[in-house]
């Protein structure tokens, strides 16, 4: 969660900056599932087109291991329903 962070302090310190502005709709774009468009990335400054690349990079993996998580949890109760049947 490192380019989280990043991005929260970058946002917080001039949320009126361009680039600020960029990874904050990309942020409510990728937390609400909905489009972005591409172009906005490469209007970043170098530093910050990295940075959203990192938040992507984060963003995955971090679905990745929630999606881990309610496996488990649906197996875990999956196998409890097995057991009690038993």
């Amino acid at each position: 969660m490192l380019a989280v962070k990043k991005a929260r302090k970058l946002i917080q310190a001039d949320p009126e900056n361009a680039g600020a502005r960029t990874l904050s709709a990309l942020v409510i774009a990728l937390e609400s599932d909905e489009a972005f468009p591409l172009s906005q990335l490469y209007a970043l400054s170098y530093a910050h087109f990295e940075l959203a690349l990192e938040i992507l990079a984060e963003w995955r993996l971090d679905r990745h291991y929630s999606s881990k998580g309610r496996l488990l949890d649906l197996s875990v109760q999956a196998s409890s329903l097995t057991h009690a049947k038993t």
